[in-house]
């Protein structure tokens, strides 16, 4: 399983948003930092195939990124993702299901799991008006795994989450990246330095880091802190 980026550049009129990046990712969780602008989201766009690139490819196992198939094996998890406040979590889920072409039988029971694996079942019926933010991110969550993906997107997704949120959200994306290629965007670096397998860092549209990082490495923070100083 490998999702391939080969030369991979967006730009807009002036400004290089995605300036060359080259990635060969495999199985796992991948962490995405960097500052405002820094060309995160633009990336992410472009690997769900919602940005069409001004030059370079993106491939999964030698599928292209504008393929049906390509599509019906990602999820994806935007940064400002559209609930609709009178639905209950349940018949969101379906609805959402149906989007994706799935048979009602599948979307039923695919539903009823995925609110148990994100601890939603108890308040399925309930309208997503009343849910917390954590509970939202979750249904979202929920939301990118209906298809069973290969490849999971998600942009900013413990942002505005309480500490015990965020931690039972690290370990619902710890196991969903040992059979999948999780690429994960956030600001808030301990989640990064906590889940993630690997770590990505971008400045100016470029990624200038690319690896494990362990505890001998040091602190992921600092290292970060360090790399954006001047933005900082």
């Amino acid at each position: 399983m490998e999702l391939s980026i080969d030369r991979l550049t967006k730009q807009y009129q002036n400004k290089i948003a995605v300036d060359r990046i080259s990635l060969r990712l495999n199985t796992g969780i991948y962490g995405l930092l960097g500052a405002n602008g820094a060309g995160k989201t633009t990336l992410m766009r472009m690997v769900c195939g919602i940005l069409k690139p001004t030059s370079g490819t993106i491939t999964f196992d030698g599928i292209d990124v504008s393929e049906e198939r390509y599509r019906s094996m990602l999820g994806y998890l935007p940064q400002d993702f559209g609930y609709y406040p009178e639905f209950t979590g349940e018949d969101f889920l379906l609805y959402m299901a149906a989007l994706k072409g799935m048979r009602k039988p599948q979307a039923r029971r695919k539903t009823v799991e995925l609110l148990k694996l994100v601890s939603l079942h108890d308040v399925a019926k309930k309208k997503i008006k009343t849910y917390s933010g954590g509970m939202k991110q979750r249904l979202g969550i929920a939301q990118a795994l209906l298809n069973q993906p290969k490849i999971l997107v998600l942009d900013e997704p413990t942002a505005g989450l309480d500490p015990k949120e965020r931690v039972r959200f690290r370990d619902l994306i710890k196991d969903l990246g040992k059979d999948s290629i999780v690429l994960l965007s956030t600001h808030i670096v301990s989640d990064i330095e906590h889940i993630a397998d690997d770590i990505l860092m971008m400045k100016s549209g470029q990624l200038i880091y690319q690896g494990k990082w362990t505890d001998k490495s040091g602190n992921l923070e600092e290292f970060y802190l360090k790399q954006f100083e001047e933005i900082e």
